[in-house]
This record gives C-alpha cells, sequence and structure tokens, in this order.
C-alpha cells in the first residue's frame, strides 16, 4: 500500500473546512486464482464507513490475467484529521460486465483506518510534466506492429519497484507518440530528483499478457537535461535479449521530449502565502422586499431574532473575515432612495460615507445594515450592474501584482430577480478576467431561475453577450433551502466553488503565493 498526502486545492475555506486529499495506490501479491483456464482478471473496491454502513467510494481497473497486480488507478479520500475514517479494500475476480459486485468472485479484502496509513503530511506541490515518444520499437504482434505503453516504477520501502504511473496505449505503431502527462514528483521519485527511476515499456494485448519489450532506467533530474530543441533519448533494453544475440543494441529508444518541473499551488499554498480576500457584501434595499418595519419583510428585524439578510451576512462573513487581515469590509446598498433629495441609488455606502464605506469586520457590517434601515427608502429597480463594476474597478488595479497577494469576493444578497440583466452579464464577462468572484444569496421564495444565466457554464454567457467569460466566477445559492440547517451548511454551499476560482485565476495568471520557494 502507498500513499500520497497533499493540501486540497478545492475545499470549502475556513481552518474548520480544510481537509487534505490523500492519494492511496494499490497493489497486491498471490492472489487467489478463481479461474479454471486462466489466472484471476483483479480489481479492487475502496469502501468507507459512513454511519455504521460501508459505502463504495470507487473502483480500480481490473488487471486482466494476473496474481500480482499493481492498479495504475489512484483511490483519492478527503482526509479528515479530526475523525476516525475506516476504509476497507475488498478485492474482486472479474467475471461479467456487470457492476453488481455479487455477479464477480470474491478474493479478499482488508480493514484498517485511514489514520493508520497517512501518518504524515507530505507537503510538496511540486508536479513533473513528461512528453514521451518512442522509436523503432520491437515489433511483437504476429500480423502488426506494437501497440506500446510505457508504465514508471520508483523503489519501494521493500526494495521492489512500486508502479506510479501507465501511459496510454498506442495502436498499431513502432514509433509512438504519447500524450503529454503530469504527476507529483513525490509519488514519481518521493521528491529526490536524483533517485532512479524505471521505465518499462509493453506491447498491449487483451489478455492481460502484454509482450515486454524494453526497460532502462533513469532519474528526474536526468530526464530535466531534455529540451524542446534537444530531446533526449534513452535506449531499452530487453536484458534477455542482450544476453541472447551478440550484436544487440537495442529495442528501440525511448525519446523524453520535454520534462518541466512546475508547482501545483492549492487554495491554501495562496492563503498561507499571503494572499488577502478583499471581501464586500452589497444589499439588496428593492421594495419587493416589503416595509422593514412590517414583520413580513425580509429586511424585518424582529427585537428577539434576525432575518435572512443578516443570517446570510453572518454566515459567508464570519468565515472570509479570517483571510483578511484588516478586517475591513466595504458594504454597499442598492435599489433605495438616499435622503437629502431621494434619489435612488444602486451604489452607495450603507453607513453613509461615500469616501470611507468600509465596515469593522461582520459586527461592523451589521451595525451600518441595523443603522441605515430607518433612514432609506425601498424603491428599484434591481441592478446588480452598478455593484459588480464598482469592485472590478477595484480588482483591476490588482491586475498588475506579481505575485498573488489580493483576490477580491463581492457578495449579493438579494430577494428577486435582475433588472438589468443584460448590463449584468457583461459585467460578469469582464470581471471573469480580473482577481474577482461574486456569491450571490436569494432570500425569500422568488422564482431564481434567471440566475442560472449567470452562475452556469461559460457558453451560456456567450451566447447572450456575444463573448465568452474566460472563467466562471459566479456562484447562486437560494438562501430558503438552509432555513433549518446550521449556517456553517449555508457557508459551506456558499463558498464551495471559491477555492477553486481563487486558484484558477492566479494559474492562469502564472502568479505564485507572496512567499514561496524557487522549483
Amino acid at each position: 500500500m502507498a500513499y500520497t498526502l497533499s493540501p486540497s486545492p478545492a475545499g470549502p475555506i475556513g481552518t474548520q473546512y480544510c481537509v487534505c486529499k490523500v492519494e492511496l495506490s494499490v497493489c497486491g501479491q498471490n492472489l487467489l486464482d478463481r479461474d479454471v483456464t486462466s489466472k484471476s482478471d483483479p480489481f479492487c473496491v475502496l469502501f468507507i464507513d459512513v454511519n455504521g454502513k460501508w459505502t463504495e467510494i470507487d473502483r480500480t481497473e481490473t488487471a486482466v490475467n494476473n496474481l500480482n497486480p499493481a492498479f495504475s488507478k489512484k483511490f483519492i479520500v478527503d482526509y479528515h484529521f479530526e475523525e476516525v475514517q475506516k476504509l476497507k479494500f475488498a478485492l474482486f475476480d472479474q467475471d461479467k460486465s456487470s457492476m453488481q459486485l455479487y455477479e464477480h468472485d470474491f478474493l479478499g479484502e482488508f480493514s484498517c483506518t485511514l489514520g493508520m496509513i497517512a501518518a504524515q503530511e507530505l507537503s510538496d506541490n511540486r508536479v513533473i510534466t513528461l512528453s514521451m515518444a518512442g522509436r523503432k520499437l520491437d515489433k511483437k504482434d504476429l500480423f502488426g506492429k506494437s501497440d506500446p505503453f510505457l508504465e514508471f516504477y520508483k523503489p519501494g520501502d521493500d526494495g521492489k519497484w512500486m508502479l506510479v504511473h501507465r501511459t496510454e496505449v498506442i495502436k498499431y505503431t513502432l514509433d509512438p507518440v504519447w500524450k503529454p502527462f503530469t504527476v507529483p514528483l513525490v509519488s514519481l521519485c518521493d521528491g529526490d530528483v536524483e533517485k532512479l527511476i524505471k521505465v518499462m515499456c509493453y506491447d498491449y494485448d487483451s489478455d492481460g499478457g502484454h509482450d515486454f519489450i524494453g526497460e532502462f532506467e533513469t532519474s528526474v533530474a536526468k530526464m530535466c537535461e531534455a529540451q524542446d530543441t534537444l530531446p533526449l533519448e534513452l535506449e531499452c533494453i530487453n536484458p534477455k535479449k542482450q544476453k541472447k544475440k551478440k550484436n544487440y543494441k537495442n529495442s528501440g529508444v525511448i525519446i523524453v521530449k520535454s520534462c518541466k518541473i512546475t508547482r501545483d499551488y492549492s487554495f491554501l499554498d495562496y492563503i498561507l502565502g499571503g494572499c488577502q480576500l478583499m471581501f464586500t457584501v452589497g444589499i439588496d434595499f428593492t421594495a419587493s422586499n416589503g416595509n422593514p418595519r412590517d414583520p413580513s419583510s425580509l429586511h424585518y428585524i424582529n427585537p428577539m431574532g434576525t432575518n435572512e439578510y443578516l443570517s446570510a451576512i453572518w454566515a459567508v462573513g464570519q468565515i472570509i473575515q479570517d483571510y483578511d487581515s484588516d478586517k475591513m469590509f466595504p458594504a454597499l446598498g442598492f435599489g433605495a432612495q438616499l435622503p437629502p433629495d431621494w434619489k435612488v441609488s444602486h451604489e452607495f455606502a450603507i453607513n453613509f460615507n461615500p469616501t470611507n464605506p468600509f465596515c469593522s469586520g461582520v459586527e461592523g457590517i451589521v451595525q451600518a445594515y441595523s443603522a441605515c434601515l430607518p433612514h432609506i427608502r425601498f424603491y428599484g429597480p434591481t441592478n446588480f450592474s452598478p455593484i459588480v463594476n464598482h469592485v472590478a474597478r477595484f480588482a483591476a488595479q490588482a491586475t498588475h501584482q506579481e505575485f498573488a497577494a489580493q483576490y477580491f469576493i463581492l457578495l449579493i444578497i438579494t430577494d428577486g430577480v435582475i433588472s438589468d440583466m443584460d448590463e449584468t452579464r457583461h459585467a460578469v464577462v469582464q470581471a471573469s478576467k480580473l482577481p474577482m468572484s461574486i456569491i450571490i444569496v436569494g432570500v425569500g421564495n422568488a422564482d431564481f431561475a434567471a440566475m442560472e444565466f449567470l452562475d452556469g457554464d461559460n457558453r451560456v454567457l456567450r451566447s447572450y453577450t456575444g463573448e465568452e467569460a474566460m472563467r466562471d466566477i459566479v456562484q447562486f445559492v437560494p438562501f430558503r433551502e438552509f432555513r433549518s440547517a446550521p449556517k456553517e451548511t449555508l457557508a459551506k454551499a456558499v463558498l464551495a466553488e471559491l477555492p477553486q476560482q481563487v486558484v484558477q485565476y492566479f494559474k492562469h495568471q502564472n502568479l505564485p503565493p507572496l512567499s514561496s520557494e524557487p522549483v
């Protein structure tokens, strides 16, 4: 059993929600032979204990006709440090194409806790991208050429070679060109670029009895000598043929066309590196919310409780505020008439200080919100684009950063349908090019179906605006689905896509964390 453990780039943010991804590699030795005319065709199934019930998580591929399989499929499991996570690995001999396990012969199982096999955290976030090809490989098929593929191995703790990666099969050729692939450096060589790795070349056979073509040993450091203009050529050797034939040279050449090591930064890498999440809240004060003095209003503040606007502000703000060092957040309103001239504004500071709209922490936002309610008149329409463009102007100033220093988050809380949808779509497309995300929480019982035109596939935006968003930056959540749930549940749902959006932007801009080590 082998594993790697690295910080999760896509988990919900907040210390209490941060998990790690555990990558589990599985192999077997001396398995039961349940087939009469051939060997077993084993596959492995991973189960996890969920409330006392074993639940299937994933399956490996089937190793045809093999009692000592080294499965290339990796199991990826969320590792929660605070929980005892029970795992079960079960092996079956595939007899049919059915997905039902009772249709296959049971070979055996092994149970353990995730903590038993994940005792240390591997923080090396380097990845290696390899582009490989072959030339004049040995012909293994009687009526054709070969169907070559490569397997990469590293030394295991027991001294035996352990499978790390398997390429795809290239059919009917002695000069294959495999697709570039990327693997974690800790998986390939435990992070040691000088450590020897073994590469084996086979001719694929559907019965699992793949014909050995040849092998060689190398290191990541050696492969990194390859350049686009000067590929590295390594002789593929079949030791048996080498012993038998005096004039044997090789069984072909494996070519490393390019080899690059980069860092696969996760969301936590950027946050721990010093990236600040710049949080702005936008609050809908349109007339459809109802008179705030009326108990039926979505803005009504019960002296004994709260309302849906405050619940959303607290749930999201309490998480995000931990990632902004000064905890000073602009709080803006839209759709209200303001004193003294009672003109409608879609971009006003709820503390009535346009030159300093910042509130101190979530508590400051709540205080400013409560204080402004008696002094404004709810009106309309529900225009989003002014407030989106407001935050986008500040995000645009951060596009010149050399490191991942700032990322802007706009939380919009609204009760109804967007009135300026065309302008908002255009604003979202432009914001998708910036270090910015938009979270929309819909309160009340309105029909929010139109929100899918913002929170959805980039092609949806393109069909309406004529231009395609660079990335998906909008997340919409209807509050009504979380009314009876703990506030942590709402926060997790609202913030689920944010880490991925942050990482996607900084990677696209090739921006490293503020404090990062060179590759």
